[in-house]
């Protein structure tokens, strides 16, 4: 048996932060993604309604990749009040000739993280205005803070709202926020203002009722929507996604089932036969992103299995070039 790398949470965050690396290297696993090699299964996901928790499971097989990765993804959403982070989690990396196991990633959820906020860059960099400086961002948890951050890597970012169901959290995040980055992150109890006055939003709630109104929307902004990533989950209302000049799903067999689309689809906005350039299309060219000043945009992140192993790979390679983790012998 070969020898496996143990890598923690301590060392994941060292070698991998949230920078522009970390943004190319999951753009780059949604463009392999739009070349039709990449085996990606669908989501095995499993609801544990008594504890307001669910698990997640997510692979994909990526050509060119010496490994692939499949990921556990539990988010416990009553954790909080436990004094317990909602996610935590670890992946798991094969080699792709042998099927063999090469290393255990026990992130604690981070990679995931990471991941996430960077697809929420790539989508901004493709589909926001290139002079966006003004963010709204609905949530106060873990992603709002980490969606802000990687957003301010692909835009001029000079000011934020943020917008949570209990003010006084958003309060507390917005606080972090303008300390950490140095720039203007306000509170707000007003969601239909801070929506309006953006130029990019981003909902990071588990949300499952809209907390964004289609008559809301102005000309020229971006959506980024990666909360609903579960059949019962909902951030945007139906009509936004009729109202947009353009929406762009991560995966659109994930999408028409657990993201934006399922509800539009559901509420007879769009049709169950309606096809979208997916976010890999615009990304690798394949497809036309932003077209305008005026157009508005949405990208739908449920999060795929391709970024898994894009980021886990990543990690590993890095963990080999920093001579990081421990091996454990068989």
């Amino acid at each position: 048996m070969p020898d496996i790398k143990i890598l923690t949470e301590a060392d994941l965050r060292k070698l991998v932060p949230l920078d522009l690396s970390a943004i190319d290297c999951v753009e780059n696993g949604f463009k392999v993604l739009a070349g039709g090699q990449v085996a990606m299964p669908p989501i095995l996901s499993m609801p544990i309604a008594d504890f307001n928790g669910e698990i997640d499971v997510k692979t994909a097989y990526v050509p060119g990749l010496d490994s692939f990765a499949v990921k556990m993804s539990p988010g416990f959403f009553d954790n909080p009040k436990l004094g317990l982070p909602s996610t935590s989690g670890l992946m798991v990396l094969f080699a792709a000739k042998t099927g063999m196991l090469e290393a255990l990633l026990l992130d604690n959820g981070y990679l995931t993280d990471v991941r996430t906020a960077a697809a929420g860059a790539v989508a901004a960099r493709h589909l926001a205005r290139t002079d966006a400086r003004r963010a709204c961002v609905l949530g106060s948890g873990m992603q709002a803070r980490l969606q802000l951050k990687s957003l301010s890597l692909v835009r001029p970012i000079s000011s934020a709202t943020i917008w949570a169901r209990d003010f006084a959290k958003a309060q507390a995040c917005a606080a972090e926020l303008s300390a950490e980055m140095g720039i203007d992150v306000s509170a707000s109890e007003d969601a239909e203002a801070s929506v309006s006055n953006a130029n990019i939003i981003i909902t990071t709630t588990p949300s499952s009722t809209p907390i964004v109104r289609a008559e809301w929307l102005r000309p020229g902004q971006h959506i980024t929507a990666m909360g609903s990533d579960q059949d019962h989950k909902n951030e945007l209302e139906p009509e936004c996604l009729a109202r947009v000049t353009l929406y762009v799903p991560d995966r659109q067999t994930q999408t028409e089932k657990m993201g934006e689309l399922r509800s539009a689809i559901a509420s007879g906005v769009i049709g169950a036969d309606a096809r979208f350039a997916e976010l890999g299309d615009i990304a690798s060219g394949k497809s036309a992103g932003r077209q305008s000043e005026d157009d508005i945009t949405i990208a739908d992140l449920t999060g795929t299995g391709v970024q898994d192993t894009a980021i886990a790979t990543f990690a590993r390679q890095r963990a080999q070039d920093a001579g990081l983790g421990a091996i454990f012998t068989s």
